[in-house]
């Protein structure tokens, strides 16, 4: 029986070896390291679920939509997750060879500026000549920071900043006039009254239902990897399952990831993103995100069907 015994747990033990060795490894650029919508893959791999699909990952946390691109281009990482589909599409226009392959986030309801308690600043009508911060070019709160100032119809200068902890000590310290964040990052602040809240992403009709932030990756990674790929995606569609089900572990495991108390992990998830909201599946709104990236020059002119076509060919179904 001993024998036996020896024989089963080497057994068990070279199977889990093997299952080991067979996991594919990819390598991510995710910007704003514990934001709800950013941090589903960090959340997917804590759970075990990457594993049981077969994918273990690597995480290149970065400050924005820029630097996102550039480790994709570069070959540095195998995908970029949470990039402005303006910033996308304005590389695609460029001739790189990247295309999108699900939603990151669609509408707006996470994104804010805000300025200190004392600030003067009531509403960006009062911002003449100030500045407003966004992560970096190509992000989604580039392109909201643009329209939003084009809206208000005063002169005030878009500045990029990085992400929301250094965005909030360059605007505390004066270095900046209205910062931008989205939760975890300068909601206790909101609710200690020691920043006020002046604008939304979802001020601007346009976004509500724009698919504002993709995931994507280089031409050669998804036809190479093609069935990695899918599998990275329904892994991803399992995570954000669990993030939204009444398991306590999944609000657990985003507050650990995030450093933050569960009660406000529960408050993130229910107040700013609505499971429908981070569905990968999910794409709509591409003519308004075409527009706004046209008038704000980020690309030369419209796509045409063909261009369209090409651009999402890989996106999931």
């Amino acid at each position: 029986m001993k024998v036996f015994r020896l024989l089963a747990v080497s057994a068990i033990a070279l199977l889990a070896a093997r299952a080991a060795i067979a996991e594919d490894m990819l390598k991510l650029a995710v910007p704003q390291r514990g934001a709800w919508d950013t941090s589903i893959p960090d959340v997917g791999q804590k759970a075990g679920i990457f594993a049981k699909h077969g994918i273990k990952m690597e995480m290149l946390y970065t400050a924005g939509a820029g630097e996102t691109t550039q480790a994709v281009i570069s070959g540095s990482v195998d995908i970029g997750t949470g990039t402005g589909t303006s910033g996308i599409m304005a590389t695609f226009s460029k001739g790189a060879p990247v295309r999108p392959f699900s939603s990151e986030m669609t509408g707006a309801d996470d994104i804010f500026w805000y300025v200190p308690a004392a600030s003067p600043i009531k509403s960006l009508k009062d911002a003449v000549g100030k500045t407003m911060a966004f992560s970096s070019n190509g992000s989604s709160s580039n392109l909201g920071a643009l329209a939003l100032i084009k809206e208000s119809g005063v002169n005030i200068k878009a500045v990029a900043a990085g992400g929301p902890p250094a965005t909030f000590t360059q605007t505390m310290s004066g270095q900046l006039d209205i910062g931008w964040s989205a939760p975890p990052f300068v909601i206790d602040d909101v609710k200690a009254g020691r920043v006020r809240i002046i604008a939304r992403e979802s001020d601007l009709e346009a976004f509500k239902n724009q698919t504002v932030r993709m995931n994507f990756a280089t031409i050669d990674t998804l036809t190479k990897k093609a069935d990695v790929i899918k599998r990275f995606n329904d892994a991803y569609v399992e995570t954000v399952n669990f993030m939204y089900s009444d398991d306590p572990a999944a609000l657990k495991t985003y507050a650990e990831f995030a450093d933050i108390t569960v009660e406000k992990a529960k408050i993130i998830r229910d107040e700013f993103f609505p499971k429908n909201n981070v569905n990968p599946a999910r794409v709509s709104g591409l003519d308004n995100a075409m527009a706004d990236a046209l008038a704000l020059k980020f690309i030369n002119a419209p796509f045409t069907k063909e261009q369209l076509d090409d651009f999402l060919k890989y996106y999931v179904k």
